[in-house]
């Protein structure tokens, strides 16, 4: 670990960022204004991947993945008749994020009529899980390319 010198890989980094700027803690201008100098670059960089709109760790990291392999991202968007929706991948493929460990059967049937009228207006739906953020981006990355691929 002490090879690290105390940096902390992308993901980790932006989950504390994130955290703190949506706490209220800090805002992304004060970390900049710190974060001058070459010594720097890869701090700041963490920094053009926060958003302090997210709703969640899990959006954050699902939305920076995303962006990554240079995809259109936008979040919370709103749906007539779905609501907000957490993320809307090149305007028409809808990501939804579930973080909740324990999600209750009437939760579950509401986000899946959600799911369902969205796609009767003519967008695609995705569903990933925490264990799909945190554990498998590559795979959920992969998903996402596949299904965009199809109308690119």
């Amino acid at each position: 670990m002490a090879s690290h010198h105390g940096r902390l890989p992308l993901k980790e980094s932006l989950v504390m960022v994130e955290s703190a700027v949506t706490r209220g803690d800090m805002t992304v201008g004060f970390l900049r204004d710190r974060l001058e100098g070459r010594r720097n670059g890869k701090a700041r960089a963490v920094l053009q991947w926060v958003d302090g709109g997210a709703d969640s760790l899990l959006e954050t990291l699902a939305r920076t993945y995303f962006r990554q392999a240079g995809i259109d991202v936008q979040t919370q968007v709103y749906l007539e008749r779905v609501g907000y929706i957490d993320l809307l991948l090149d305007g028409w493929l809808v990501v939804e994020l579930d973080g909740r460990h324990h999600a209750d059967w009437n939760q579950v049937k509401k986000d899946h009529r959600r799911n369902n009228e969205s796609v009767l207006q003519g967008y695609t739906a995705l569903r990933y899980y925490y264990s799909d953020v945190v554990y498998q981006p590559e795979a959920m990355v992969a998903q996402v390319l596949a299904v965009l691929g199809r109308r690119r």
